[in-house]
């Protein structure tokens, strides 16, 4: 039955409040990203993530970068279905708008580097996955649509609507911590190698409560005492069919043992008893199948992985010129779970938090070509271009193949040393992932974006420098429209708002 997708539409969320790279990627590991994130290419202390190999060109000695970065994220889903017509608070309404939050308050990141001869050892932390936690108050049209298809599918029974209360909650954090080593082979060539661990944990709440109907007549009745009167109503109902169903099978074996013809009248009599029988029995059916809503839904699964991948790098500088290249290997994932879904469910993807399980959530290898152009000494210009191989990635469900294509990332950016100690920045990125209709869903997606970053570090001492910055993401519409019934489409957009503060320590 179509009610049995409530338990689906209630795990199948998920949060990522930080992003801005990939599906299931985060860039954004430093103060310097925010305020330019072209660095695929640049020298500095926050290449221990964006170009580990440019910061063996670093002076030598003990590096320390220390980061901080909030980030507020609003996602919006304009959903419309008929049955949302049906809805208490819907003013008769099919279109209907849900509103996810998402804070997190505190992204942190460290980079370390100490450079000594021709080596430099490099340590990162940072959240390259996930980053916050994702709340819609409301639930989603995905809840509400089952709920508006009972009410729908109960009408014969006398229901002219429905009320209910849904809720939706989702954490979701990657730790990632990356050890490594940059070989400068000479005073323009180095190269890294390095392994990174993803920790990841995740928890997904869930609620649909206070489920009522509306019947004709008598205004909203509380969902269980609704099934409990329709199934005595139609209980009744079977009584007097099987009632009626002997009575004429009596006097259809006393024309049968007189010889006599059986009448058509009293033959059509029992097939449409028969007929009414089956109905009853269909809708009874129906109403069992229902009864484990009867009290609301209350979910909760736990998530916890670990993954390990290598990552290498090259910089090459030339002149005015500086070119640089990084790989990051595909992280296999499979999500542990602990769940109140303990046993196997009609519906596959109940099973992907069923207790016990592991799931496939693979983060995607990435190449990330960067070049850095340094026109006069004050001023640097940047850019890169970040590729995921989302489709060779292995998802649940293997929902990786109904991508179009992989994910391509464009970046530009610009920095100016308006003296010896103060540097400005400004940078944009453009996101272009492969969406379909297919892929897209009102519990977890991603729309294409442009994203401009601006910020500044003021150098204190040689020792300390302070920095900030400001990232803002624009995202597109996307309209989803191939849905099997009628009436039925979903917009998608979100915003995405990083404020970030930190500081580099140079001994």
């Amino acid at each position: 039955m179509k009610t049995k997708k409530i338990l689906t539409s209630l795990l199948l969320a998920a949060a990522t409040t930080a992003n801005a790279g990939g599906i299931l990627t985060n860039t954004n590991q430093s103060i310097d990203f925010l305020r330019n994130p072209a660095r695929d290419a640049a020298i500095g202390l926050d290449g221990v993530y964006s170009n580990p190999a440019g910061v063996a060109f670093l002076p030598e000695g003990f590096h320390l970068g220390l980061n901080w970065q909030y980030a507020h994220q609003t996602r919006t889903i304009t959903s419309t279905n008929p049955v949302f017509a049906l809805g208490r608070k819907n003013s008769g309404l099919t279109t209907k708008q849900f509103e996810g939050v998402a804070d997190a308050a505190c992204i942190p990141s460290i980079q370390a580097a100490f450079n000594h001869g021709k080596f430099s050892h490099q340590f990162n932390f940072s959240v390259p996955g996930g980053g916050g936690k994702c709340e819609f108050a409301d639930g989603l049209g995905s809840f509400e649509s089952v709920v508006g298809s009972i009410a729908h599918q109960l009408n014969p029974l006398g229901a002219e609507g429905y009320d209910m209360d849904g809720f939706m909650q989702g954490r979701q954090y990657y730790f990632g911590f990356q050890l490594g080593t940059a070989y400068k082979v000479n005073d323009n060539f180095s190269l890294y190698g390095g392994l990174r661990l993803l920790y990841g944990t995740a928890t997904y709440k869930a609620k649909i409560s206070n489920i009522q109907v509306k019947m004709a007549g008598n205004g909203y009745v509380d969902f269980a005492s609704f099934l409990s009167g329709a199934t005595a109503t139609i209980d009744a109902g079977l009584q007097q069919v099987a009632a009626g169903l002997q009575q004429i099978s009596a006097g259809i074996a006393q024309y049968e043992a007189a010889g006599a013809p059986i009448p058509a009248e009293l033959t059509a009599q029992q097939t449409a008893l028969q007929g009414k029988q089956a109905q009853l029995e269909s809708t009874r059916g129906s109403l069992d199948q229902l009864q484990k809503y009867s009290q609301g839904v209350n979910l909760l699964c736990n998530q916890t992985s670990l993954g390990v991948a290598p990552v290498v790098g090259i910089d090459y500088r030339l002149g005015k010129w500086n070119f640089a290249a990084k790989y990051e290997f595909k992280t296999q994932i499979r999500m542990k779970n602990e769940s109140t879904v303990n046993e196997a469910s009609e519906i596959p993807a109940v099973n992907k938090f069923r207790d016990g399980e592991e799931v496939n959530e693979d983060q995607p290898a990435q190449l990330a070509l960067g070049v850095q152009w340094t026109p006069v000494d004050d001023i640097r210009l940047n850019a890169g271009w970040h590729y995921y191989f989302d489709k060779d990635a292995d998802w649940y469900n293997n929902t990786q193949r109904l991508l179009d294509h992989n994910t391509n990332e464009y970046l530009l950016g610009a920095e100016w040393d308006v003296n010896d100690r103060l540097t400005l920045s400004l940078g944009a990125q453009l996101t272009h992932y492969g969406l379909s209709d297919q892929y897209m869903n009102d519990m977890s997606f991603v729309t294409s974006s442009y994203s401009i970053g601006l910020g500044g570090s003021y150098k204190l001492s040689d020792v300390v420098t302070l920095k900030a910055g400001y990232f803002t993401t624009n995202y597109e519409d996307y309209e989803r429209k191939d849905y099997p019934t009628a009436g039925v489409s979903d917009n998608f957009t979100r915003t995405n708002r990083v404020l970030g503060i930190g500081c580099d320590i140079n001994l």
